[in-house]
């Protein structure tokens, strides 16, 4: 455990938040591995004390059940990140800011490959599974099974004309404006 923390101290620089929300989830799994009740029962209750700090200040929300692979990279500390505890997320995956990790309507969660990107406001919900080598573009809403070697895109954004071309030409039309009661 102290070479992966070691790991994910180079991984993150030792920024703050990031780092901080994955040394909680490797104690977290850490607490979990421990099979007598009794030995478990102090080091559980201080890690969940500890643990409701850490997801409130920065954030972060990762549960101890989640299965997370090796070299998980959390990208931007500065957001929100949830994923539901039982997600499985593959080795060398890369996750911006704003990403959810969940279920939806029909239950099942997510099954997330190895060597995957998630950017920012990302959300993937549901029982699917993301293949290997995937890129998931910013804002994009991931309901279906996504192929290896795939890039997922959001929809294309509305281009809408320039607000101050628009108020120049309803100004040309003042019986326009008079009678609609409007005032430049």
């Amino acid at each position: 455990m102290f070479e992966t923390i070691c790991k994910d101290y180079r991984r993150h620089r030792g920024e703050g938040a990031a780092f901080l929300a994955l040394i909680t989830f490797r104690l977290g799994n850490r607490v979990l591995r421990i099979k007598n009740p009794i030995l478990k029962w102090l080091p559980w209750k201080l890690y969940r004390f500890f643990k409701i700090f850490v997801s409130n200040f920065t954030k972060i929300w990762l549960e101890p059940g989640t299965q997370i692979g090796k070299d998980f990279h959390i990208i931007h500390g500065s957001g929100f990140l949830a994923v539901h505890p039982g997600a499985v997320i593959g080795d060398r995956c890369g996750v911006m800011h704003n990403v959810t990790i969940g279920v939806n309507m029909s239950g099942g969660v997510p099954r997330i490959g190895d060597d995957v990107f998630i950017g920012a406001n990302a959300t993937l919900l549901g029982p699917i599974v993301v293949g290997d080598r995937v890129r998931i573009g910013a804002n994009a809403l991931v309901l279906t099974d996504v192929p290896a070697d795939s890039i997922v895109q959001a929809p294309p954004p509305k281009i809408f004309p320039n607000v101050s071309a628009m108020l120049k030409k309803g100004r040309g039309n003042s019986t326009a404006n008079k009678a609609d009661g409007e005032t430049f």
